[in-house]
């Protein structure tokens, strides 16, 4: 990691029990700390941040705010997001750590930013948090890692496609 912040993504899985994960990693007397207090202390309707659990009154470490991406389209929905989704949000910031992406200083000194997208239509617990566990370790290692590369991405910029939408081929 360069700097003070990093910022991850990565998307697993595939179908409506995808995981779709941005991190914002950072110290916590820096830029990422001001945020993650200031997203915990302001919810908003549909959109409450709270601090992830490995299990209740044991918080992973460093610090990690679950923030969705989506408001719960449901009870069954909010249930996959705080319950599946956050424990895999969970599970898989603590293999960061064990794999030492973060480091054990970073554990007490860093917090972590998780923005979640849980798909409504998701139906299968398992896969919600397991996608959700190696999404947020991925998007945890390309920020520490500046991931994808500059070049990566300008071999890509003809091929630009997502799970909702391919455009059309260019023809220039």
């Amino acid at each position: 990691m360069t700097g003070n912040l990093a910022i991850g993504e990565s998307f697993i899985g595939d179908g409506v029990n995808a995981a779709h994960v941005n991190t914002v990693f950072g110290d916590r007397e820096g830029p990422a700390g001001t945020a993650w207090a200031t997203a915990l202390a302001t919810p908003s309707a549909g959109h409450v941040p709270f601090v992830t659990v490995l299990r209740p009154s044991l918080p992973v470490k460093p610090l990690t705010l679950f923030v969705t991406k989506s408001a719960p389209a449901s009870d069954e929905h909010g249930l996959l997001i705080w319950g599946p989704a956050q424990a895999g949000i969970a599970a898989g910031v603590a293999d960061a750590l064990a794999d030492g992406v973060v480091s054990e200083a970073q554990a007490d000194s860093h917090v972590i930013i998780a923005a979640v997208w849980v798909n409504p239509a998701a139906d299968d617990a398992e896969q919600v948090y397991e996608n959700n566990r190696l999404s947020v370790r991925t998007a945890l290692e390309n920020g520490t890692r500046l991931l994808p590369a500059t070049a990566d991405i300008v071999a890509a910029r003809d091929s630009a496609s997502n799970p909702f939408y391919t455009p059309k081929a260019r023809t220039t």
